[in-house]
């Protein structure tokens, strides 16, 4: 009996979520001023009322956004047309009856924000993120999404995004809420370039590069062939695609003046905007090799903290410093060995990541673990009251880059490989899609390094500690000098000053240095050094180049329009670099370049 009732159960609720049905009309009237007539239409629903609200969250990004701002002119429709009564219960939510099983609702967006997080609507394009556009039902996230999209008469414009295509033209669909929102879409005169690739299953994977850029085809030809050589680098390293759904994977890029800068990573699809001329250069693809990454790192890799993803407000994860660091390391590394860096490139990229994790404040009171909890205000979020981040945050994505390096070192030490852990992640959780936490991460380095005390002591002193790492003798392997780079040289500490201003502080002192300590912070103004006037930087450079460490010389500012004094002790510059051995004259052995060779080069196999 009770196998019987929970049966017809089971028949009811899927006879009911088959039956409802959600679908958008999206239409462009006064597209010049950058709005949208957004129609949101139910059917088939039980529930007397139902809720409609903006997101405040968006795939890929971990802080609450208020895209609820930009929606006006909410009204509601029975079937027959006749005006509901809609109830607004909160900024960006909304109850509407619903008649019949029945409601349409109608509002405007405006969007003039074209870039991964947000949505732009122009008379030259449309880039659409769904969080920042689409309103959705609270109570029917699993009822299946139509989206027609009628674009402005005289507009031969194409639509590119990973909701899957219809036979009837420019309607797409979503199996459910979870992917409808996932699913960026840009529209207009887009140059679109295909190609495919055999997954080790023999399985065809179709890719397309959707480009809006300011060239010809030849232009978006050969930058599609550079994007090609990422993505077979991506491949390498995991030893397979993901399965994409419907067997396509899609850049959406709009790299001209008028977007912003972002880049945002989807289940299928990554959208991209590149606020510069677009001249095909290497500098550009950067972005696309991050983004492209996450399809397996992130995307299907998954931490449980991530799902399901809420819109509602932001979710709080751990493991970002995994998540988005160490994609953030790859994608530099994939471009090395894809032949868009060279070694000085790189060996730029590593100064950058030593310095994040040995000489940043946030790194040195914050694991990465911790810092990747500071999401929820950091990504993207605006704040207007002032914060202490110099101070008290580093960025999971450099500072899970570094750890990332560290660990890739580690592993080529023991003629292991970051590749292989990252596999080794894959089959277990990302191929199987089953979500993890930072203790499976932990138990996969011991398996592929089949040392258990390795493995612990590595996540208790680096991810969940913030212990210094120590890179010296591992760089050395590869024929890579780790030193200070202004040793010896008396130091005050790195200022950054406001423009157009005589040496007015425009950034938070930094805890440990000289300034700091003098009682030097932000909006003051810096009057004279060891009893000299300074109305420049290298005012103070000079007076800095006289003097050697554990000098103590005084400072004069003005704080609030009261004049004070200070003293400071100076100290060494601690700022790191990394360089190759050949830039020092140093040897450099046939172990050393295998060394590099296993790190740094191609892992294609021609």
């Amino acid at each position: 009996m009770i196998r019987y009732l929970s049966s017809a159960f089971l028949f009811f609720t899927i006879f009911t979520v088959s039956a409802q049905k959600i679908k958008y009309d999206v239409s462009f009237p006064n597209i010049v001023h950058h709005e949208a007539v957004i129609e949101v239409t139910v059917s088939g629903v039980s529930q007397k009322q139902l809720t409609f609200r903006m997101s405040r969250s968006s795939p890929g990004r971990y802080a609450t956004h208020e895209f609820g701002k930009n929606v006006y002119d909410v009204t509601a429709f029975d079937k027959s047309g006749k005006v509901l009564p809609v109830t607004r219960i909160d900024g960006d939510v909304y109850q509407v009856s619903t008649p019949g099983g029945f409601a349409k609702v109608r509002y405007t967006l405006y969007a003039n924000h074209p870039d991964g997080t947000y949505a732009g609507i122009d008379q030259n394009s449309i880039q659409l993120n769904n969080p920042a556009t689409f309103m959705w039902v609270k109570e029917l996230q699993n009822a299946p999404i139509d989206v027609n999209f009628k674009l402005p008469n005289g507009k031969d414009w194409t639509i590119a995004t990973q909701l899957k295509p219809t036979e009837k033209t420019n309607i797409f669909t979503a199996p459910d809420l979870q992917y409808f929102m996932d699913s960026p879409v840009k529209i207009g005169k887009l140059f679109v370039k295909k190609w495919s690739l055999k997954n080790p299953d023999s399985k065809n994977l179709d890719f397309r590069l959707a480009l809006e850029i300011d060239s010809d085809d030849a232009g978006a030809t050969a930058f599609a062939d550079k994007i090609k050589k990422i993505i077979e680098e991506s491949e390498a390293v995991f030893g397979e695609f993901p399965s994409f759904d419907y067997g396509q994977y899609t850049f959406l890029a709009s790299i001209n003046p008028y977007v912003k800068g972002d880049g945002m990573e989807h289940r299928n699809s990554t959208m991209i905007a590149l606020p510069v001329k677009f001249d095909g250069s290497d500098n550009l693809l950067g972005v696309f090799a991050h983004e492209f990454f996450h399809a397996w790192n992130v995307e299907r890799i998954r931490p449980k903290s991530l799902e399901p993803f809420n819109y509602e407000k932001s979710n709080m994860s751990r493991e970002l410093w995994f998540a988005e660091g160490f994609t953030q390391y790859y994608g530099e590394l994939l471009l090395k060995r894809a032949g868009f860096r060279n070694l000085d490139d790189m060996a730029g990229t590593f100064s950058a990541l030593t310095n994040t994790k040995e000489n940043t404040p946030g790194a040195k009171r914050l694991s990465p673990a911790d810092a990747s909890c500071m999401a929820v205000f950091v990504d993207a979020g605006v704040a207007v009251d002032k914060t202490n981040y110099p101070n008290t945050y580093t960025s999971y994505y450099p500072y899970g880059a570094s750890i990332a390096m560290a660990l890739d070192l580690e592993l080529l030490s023991r003629n292991l490989s970051l590749d292989q852990f990252m596999k080794a992640v894959w089959l277990k959780f990302g191929k199987t899609e089953k979500p993890y936490v930072i203790s499976d991460l932990e138990e996969v380095l011991e398996t592929v390094t089949g040392d258990k005390v390795f493995a612990a002591n590595f996540f208790k002193k680096y991810v969940l500690g913030h212990e210094s790492f120590d890179y010296a003798p591992l760089f050395k392997k590869g024929g890579m000098t780790f030193k200070k780079e202004f040793e010896g040289q008396a130091w005050i500490g790195n200022i950054r000053f406001k423009e157009k201003s005589e040496l007015v502080v425009a950034a938070n002192t930094i805890v440990n240095t000289p300034l700091y300590d003098a009682g030097v912070d932000i909006d003051d103004q810096i009057l004279k050094l060891d009893g000299k006037s300074v109305k420049s930087d290298d005012d103070i450079k000079t007076i800095l180049s006289s003097h050697r460490l554990g000098d103590e010389i005084s400072i004069e500012f003005v704080h609030r329009d009261a004049t004070k004094m200070g003293m400071m002790k100076l100290i060494e510059n601690p700022r790191l670099v990394v360089l190759p051995n050949e830039k020092l004259n140093l040897p450099v052995t046939e172990e050393m370049l295998s060394f590099r060779k296993k790190w740094l080069d191609s892992k294609v196999k021609n």
